[in-house]
C-alpha cells in the first residue's frame, strides 16, 4: 500500500498558518478558506487543513451562504477529512455568523419599505429547506411591535389560518401588518396559493382596520413584493 505524505500546516512558514497569520495580520487578513481552515483545525492524510477547506468551498461555489445549508451528515459523506467533530464545528460556526446578522437587523426598528422586510427576515429563512410563514406586527408609525412565526410546511407550500394571525395582531394591538414566507426552491414567484392567501389575510385585516402593509416571498438573494407590485 502507498504511503501518502502527512501533509502539516506546521511546515509552512509562520505567516502562512492560518491561526498564525490571524494573530499576526488580523482577522481580514484571513480568506475565506483560511477562516474554514481555523474551524476545521486539520487536513487529511492527503490534503492540509487549507487545501481540504478550498475543496469544500468549491463545491459550493465558494458561497458562504450555500454552505450554511449544509447539513452535519452531507459534510461528513461528501467529505474526505470531515468526521462528525468538525462538521458540527462548521454547521455550529456557520449557525452563529448567521444569528449575529439576525442580531444587527433586529436592532432596525422600523419598517420603511420592501427592502427593509427582506433584510429583517433573510437571516431567518434563507438557509431553510423548507417553508416558514411569519407575521410582523407594526403600529402606526411602523415601528416593529413583535414577530411571530404562524406555520412551518414542507419544500413547497405551508398551511396558513388566518384566525391565528388576526389574534396575534389583536392582542399584540397592532396597527399595521407584514406577511413574510420563503420559497426553498430559489424562485421567490408567488403561486396562484400565495395569491389567493394573500387576498383573504388583507380582507381580514381590512374588517379589523389593521393596515396590511406587504406580503414578501423570498429566497436566498431574490424576493418578490406584493407592495412593490401593486398587488396589495
Amino acid at each position: 500500500m502507498t504511503e501518502f505524505p502527512k501533509f502539516s500546516v506546521k511546515d509552512w512558514s509562520p505567516e502562512d498558518q492560518p491561526r498564525e497569520k490571524l494573530l499576526l495580520k488580523g482577522v481580514n487578513a484571513l480568506s475565506d478558506a483560511e477562516l474554514l481552515a481555523i474551524i476545521i483545525g486539520s487536513g487529511n492524510r492527503e490534503e492540509t487543513v487549507v487545501i481540504l477547506a478550498q475543496r469544500i468551498l468549491q463545491a459550493v461555489g465558494n458561497n458562504i451562504n450555500q454552505l450554511g445549508k449544509l447539513s452535519v451528515n452531507h459534510l461528513i459523506s461528501n467529505f474526505k477529512g470531515i468526521g462528525e467533530a468538525k462538521a458540527v464545528s462548521i454547521v455550529a460556526a456557520l449557525e452563529l455568523g448567521k444569528r449575529r446578522k439576525a442580531e444587527d437587523i433586529v436592532k432596525q426598528n422600523k419598517i420603511l419599505c420592501s427592502k427593509d422586510i427582506y433584510n429583517y427576515f433573510h437571516p431567518l429563512l434563507c438557509d431553510l429547506p423548507y417553508e416558514e410563514f411569519w407575521a410582523l406586527f407594526l403600529n402606526k408609525s411602523n415601528k416593529i411591535i413583535d414577530r411571530v412565526k404562524i406555520s412551518q410546511g414542507g419544500v413547497s407550500e405551508t398551511v396558513v389560518d388566518g384566525k391565528i394571525i388576526y389574534k396575534e395582531a389583536i392582542v399584540r394591538l397592532a396597527s399595521q401588518i407584514v406577511l413574510c414566507h420563503n420559497h426553498p426552491s430559489g424562485s421567490p414567484q408567488p403561486s396562484p396559493q400565495d395569491d389567493a392567501v394573500t387576498i383573504s389575510l388583507k380582507r381580514g385585516f381590512n374588517l379589523l382596520g389593521i393596515n396590511l402593509i406587504d406580503h414578501l416571498i423570498l429566497s436566498d438573494g431574490k424576493y418578490y413584493s406584493y407592495a412593490d407590485e401593486r398587488r396589495i
